[in-house]
């Protein structure tokens, strides 16, 4: 079995999808793409500004766009925002050659992970606790639908995580096959 073109990991906030997708492309040599972050780089401005000015509408739509542009890149992991599944002209966007991850964590590591973090316009209220047990109640029935694999990563390392994913996309990354080359030099 050959990598997948493209490796799309959807998931909540604070299930560490970018932390995971960078060691994750590292691991498989391929490219890493946060969409969050490309849609910042390229307004000049952050999510919570963007959500300030053009509403959630507005943010879901230049989303949509760099989805539709991020499709066409091969040999590439992308981390998506928690809300990219809410529209589902971006399911196909998601799914086009590619293998879904659903990074899949609970209410509490959310918490946890985000309860510093001003990056989030949806959870600057106060109550995010509940915010995030409404959006998982909404999102989750989506993300397990869209996802081939769902990878829960509670209490686990990312480190641990990557390690598992690969095991579950293809066992014979360039990391195997460059051990594999070593032990048969070795054995020689």
């Amino acid at each position: 079995m050959s990598l997948p073109k493209r490796i799309v990991l959807v998931g909540p906030m604070g299930a560490g999808k970018s932390t995971i997708g960078r060691m994750l492309a590292r691991e498989l040599g391929y490219r890493f793409l946060d969409s969050d972050r490309i849609i910042e780089e390229r307004c000049g401005a952050n999510i919570p500004w963007i959500f300030d000015v053009e509403g959630e509408d507005g943010f879901r739509q230049r989303e949509t766009t760099m989805l539709a542009e991020l499709s066409g890149y091969p040999q590439t992991v992308l981390a998506t925002g928690g809300g990219a599944v809410m529209r589902e002209e971006n399911h196909d966007l998601l799914k086009r050659d590619a293998v879904v991850v659903y990074l899949k964590t609970s209410i509490e590591q959310q918490v946890e992970r985000t309860r510093r973090d001003r990056n989030r316009p949806l959870l600057q209220n106060d109550d995010p606790e509940a915010v995030l047990r409404n959006l998982f109640a909404i999102r989750d029935p989506i993300y397990t639908e869209l996802a081939d694999i769902v990878m829960f990563t509670d209490r686990k390392s990312p480190r641990l995580v990557v390690r598992q994913l690969v095991n579950r996309i293809n066992p014979r990354t360039p990391r195997h096959k460059r051990q594999i080359r070593k032990e048969g030099r070795n054995h020689a």
